[in-house]
């Protein structure tokens, strides 16, 4: 294809006539496509279904340990359930929480601790104006967090292999930064994981404050799409070392393995910051969902059972990514107006428009009758500085959707590029 920047204006005008007589075209169709959220689909969910047709909570309500799972009691969660995480995780059980269905939860309620009762030092709340590192793009709901404490958001420059570390090391030099947000392994939005090196970095890093927590969360850690998956080595055992330990917290979730409304999370951390949401735990519940998780742990039944279920959930997502990488290779590849990733896991598709366009393109397919992500919604205070960075989400349509929703995406990058260039 021939580039769009360096097309003459007059065959850009003719361009633009031929791109808006297509999208009238699809306008006219009233499609309704939401590519909102990373969801899994309703085949995905189906995998799971006999873990709610199981009746052997009803013959059988009882953990491994004899604990009656209907009844009160057991704030970190069943032995079972903290072996099957443990080995999937490959860290100790004593070193594991299970909580309920939402680690975003678990997430807030670590940060309020923090914020409240400190991280080895006083409170957050207690000194003064405070800030977080934030990889970007990123995961709108870790801003999100930040925002509602009123903590000062940091951006910090992606690379390929993971966060910018020089950058990193030069902030952390400022006391104030108490912590970090990311996603280790298939990034939101990018898909990108972090390198040995980069890990091994973070676990040395010496920051100014030493209640610093980076907040790991390893929400991707077996969703894979492909038979050559990224590779995150154990960040607890990179800080064996370093003795910083305490520095990272990790969380994980069944969300999309099971049910997102239903699955089960967990914390993983030293001993000494075990201890400490321990107490937190003891003054918030008497105790989550102990049914569900026995539900899980006999579904499952181990690491192994998980893996084998995952590899579903790959038959039915790869596709759907395939769909929309070689849909955007078709189109777009030598227009220079567009660059995006094709990652192997994770949930999402990170698609970088021509600068300025982002914001013009998802409401021109919303028009079109395709809802996307908003656009700045992978940068804090949702301010992308180029507006050009469009999170897709391609799991929850069905393929035969997708294939008609990114025709309808690119048609609109088009549009918006060639309109961009007509007004200089």
């Amino acid at each position: 294809m021939v580039s769009l920047l360096k097309m003459p204006k007059n065959e850009l005008e003719s361009l633009q006539n031929t791109l808006r007589d297509q999208y009238e075209d699809f306008k006219a169709k009233e499609y309704n496509f939401d590519m909102t959220r990373g969801k899994p689909s309703s085949d995905q969910l189906d995998l799971c279904n006999e873990m709610i047709k199981d009746d052997s909570l009803y013959n059988d309500p009882k953990s491994s340990n004899g604990i009656d799972c209907r009844n009160y009691g057991v704030l970190d969660g069943i032995p079972e359930c903290k072996q099957l995480f443990a080995e999937l995780l490959d860290v100790d059980e004593k070193n594991i929480i299970i909580g309920g269905n939402s680690s975003l939860n678990l997430m807030f309620d670590y940060v309020s601790q923090c914020m409240t009762h400190g991280s080895g030092d006083l409170p957050w709340a207690a000194q003064g104006r405070i800030k977080f590192a934030c990889p970007v793009p990123g995961y709108d709901r870790h801003f999100t967090i930040c925002e509602h404490f009123g903590i000062e958001i940091v951006n910090v420059p992606m690379l390929d292999d993971g966060p910018d570390m020089d950058f990193l090391a030069d902030l952390v030099k400022d006391s104030s930064v108490k912590g970090m947000f990311c996603v280790p392994k298939y990034s939101n939005p990018e898909g990108k994981t972090f390198s040995d090196a980069a890990v091994k970095k973070l676990a040395a890093l010496k920051p100014a404050a030493k209640d610093f927590r980076v907040i790991w969360d390893n929400a991707y850690c077996i969703h894979d799409l492909n038979a050559t998956p990224d590779n995150l080595i154990n960040i607890f055992d990179a800080c064996k070392e370093y003795g910083s330990e305490d520095m990272f917290v990790e969380f994980a979730s069944t969300s999309k393995i099971s049910f997102p409304g239903s699955g089960i999370s967990v914390i993983v951390a030293s001993d000494n910051n075990i201890d400490a949401i321990k107490k937190r735990f003891f003054a918030q519940t008497i105790g989550y969902d102990k049914l569900n998780q026995l539900r899980h742990a006999r579904f499952f039944k181990n690491a192994q059972g998980v893996r084998d279920h995952m590899k579903k959930h790959a038959q039915i997502l790869y596709p759907k990514f395939e769909a929309v990488t070689s849909a955007l290779e078709k189109e777009l590849t030598g227009l220079e107006i567009a660059s995006w990733n094709k990652p192997n896991g994770g949930y999402f598709v990170s698609l970088n428009a021509m600068d300025g366009c982002a914001k013009r393109i998802v409401e021109l397919c919303k028009q079109a009758g395709l809802v996307l992500t908003p656009a700045g919604a992978t940068y804090p205070y949702k301010n992308d500085p180029n507006d050009s960075n469009i999170r897709i989400a391609p799991t929850f349509p069905p393929v035969e959707d997708l294939k008609v929703a990114v025709q309808i995406l690119c048609l609109c990058m088009k549009l918006a590029a060639v309109e961009k260039l007509l007004q200089k």
